[in-house]
């Protein structure tokens, strides 16, 4: 595997925009491995191919850059059996770069250029992959503005004091309070044996919500399947053609709560929905072929798992799922419905830590503390046990930035859902349904 070096402060005016115009490789060397196709006119739907393609032969040297592809084959086939290089990856995605720059879009509709600016977006993010599969590192709010066309509010872990105060009233017992919260919240664990029974009931629940306000194909399904030793505690993998394998890792207790969490976020209204809105709207009635690979670092990542997150609360009333979970689910966990009002209460105070995470994982990828400090942040800070906040950083260790998409983009969400829907629920679903099936970005919604 041969891994390019790249000049950091050329990278940076590539990926951002600043300064000078864009410099070119076009030696003999890298056009011999080149990915690039000429000839035809250059348009849209020429850059959508041309990315399309050099994503798929980015895997060899990044295998989590495509989350999920369902275009052509021969494609797929194609890059799998092309000799190329990385530098000759690096350089032909500069010069697809600027080529897309300069397609004129300017008499088009709204949506057409929309899809040029989540174009760029998602050149100039993956150029950033490749970069860092070279060995090139950005500071974490560069990264994330890069990757995910957004950053995060700076705060610091210790801001969080009073809601850890909050959280400390609603917990009782001794000792360390994130030891006591996960005595406290083992009491909502559901058993092992009765997790698909609970898990079906949530996801259909989920999904009859959904379908109450947003139309999808009569052939859409997924396949659900229970998983251990993964950094995630669940995962969507969209197979196309209206279908998704959901994932839900056992490594850890699940609490009773992670059902209707999981339920709506990796299914109804979240990533199971939102995949196949794109694919209905934007791939089969547009044509556009970008939407086939579903990168997972790009700006697209923030409005999914944002889109997601917030779907629970569209989906859910904080008193509908209260009900839902003490009636329904409780029972089917063999758990005291009585138990579900206290619990919420503290789910409730929990959303006050809502960024600490981020904040902690900024001072660890930016290497001003180290590992075993950063455990005991996410102990303290988190209030997350030894065992889940050693998870948790195997999932910062393994998708760095990635972290800001979920509370935040939560927020950015629901924040543009709220400010153009009003207060008005049925208004609310309506403006989700359109975000989620049109090309967008997160500088879009703010």
């Amino acid at each position: 595997m041969i891994r390019g070096r790249v000049d950091l402060h050329r990278l940076l005016g590539v990926l951002l925009c600043v300064g000078a115009s864009v410099e070119l490789a076009a030696c003999s060397g890298t056009m011999q491995t080149s990915t690039m196709t000429s000839g035809a006119p250059f348009s849209l739907d020429a850059a959508a191919e041309q990315y399309v393609k050099l994503a798929l032969a980015l895997r060899p040297f990044d295998s989590a850059y495509v989350d999920a592809y369902f275009g052509p084959e021969s494609w797929a086939d194609e890059a799998a059996a092309r000799d190329v290089t990385l530098d000759a990856l690096m350089s032909d995605t500069d010069r697809l770069l600027e080529r897309t720059e300069s397609i004129d879009v300017g008499a088009e509709p709204a949506i057409v250029q929309a899809r040029k600016d989540g174009l760029v977006k998602r050149l100039r993010s993956m150029r950033l992959r490749m970069a860092m599969a070279a060995g090139e590192r950005l500071p974490f709010d560069r990264e994330s503005a890069v990757l995910f066309d957004a950053t995060v509010p700076t705060v610091a872990p210790e801001s969080y004091r009073d809601a850890i105060d909050r959280i400390a009233s609603l917990v009782p017992g001794s000792g360390a309070l994130a030891e006591r919260l996960e005595e406290f919240r083992g009491r909502m664990t559901i058993p092992p044996e009765r997790l698909a029974d609970v898990f079906d009931a949530a996801i259909a629940e989920c999904r009859r919500r959904t379908l109450e306000h947003i139309a999808l194909p009569d052939t859409e399904s997924f396949t659900l399947e229970y998983v251990t030793d993964q950094p995630w505690s669940g995962y969507n993998w969209y197979q196309g053609d209206q279908h998704s394998l959901i994932q839900i890792n056992t490594d850890l207790p699940i609490f009773i709560d992670r059902a209707v969490d999981l339920g709506c976020h990796e299914g109804y209204p979240g990533h199971h929905t939102y995949n196949v809105l794109t694919e209905s709207k934007l791939v089969r009635e547009r044509g556009w072929v970008e939407f086939t690979l579903g990168p997972l670092f790009g700006p697209l990542s923030l409005i999914s798992e944002g889109s997601a997150n917030y779907g629970i609360e569209l989906a859910f009333s904080g008193e509908e799922r209260r009900a839902f979970e003490r009636n329904v689910l409780a029972p089917l966990a063999a758990l005291d419905p009585a138990d579900v009002d206290a619990y919420h209460d503290l789910r409730a105070a929990l959303d006050g830590l809502d960024g600490v995470e981020i904040a902690i994982a900024r001072r660890y990828l930016d290497g001003t503390q180290p590992r075993d400090v950063t455990i005991g942040q996410l102990q303290e800070f988190a209030l997350s046990s030894e065992e889940r906040a050693t998870q948790r950083l195997s999932f910062v260790d393994t998708y760095r930035s990635y972290i800001i998409n979920y509370t935040f983009g939560q927020n950015l969400v629901a924040d543009y859902v709220a400010r153009v829907a009003g207060n008005d629920r049925a208004a609310r679903w309506r403006v989700f349904e359109e975000l989620l099936s049109r090309p967008a970005s997160p500088s879009d919604l703010r």
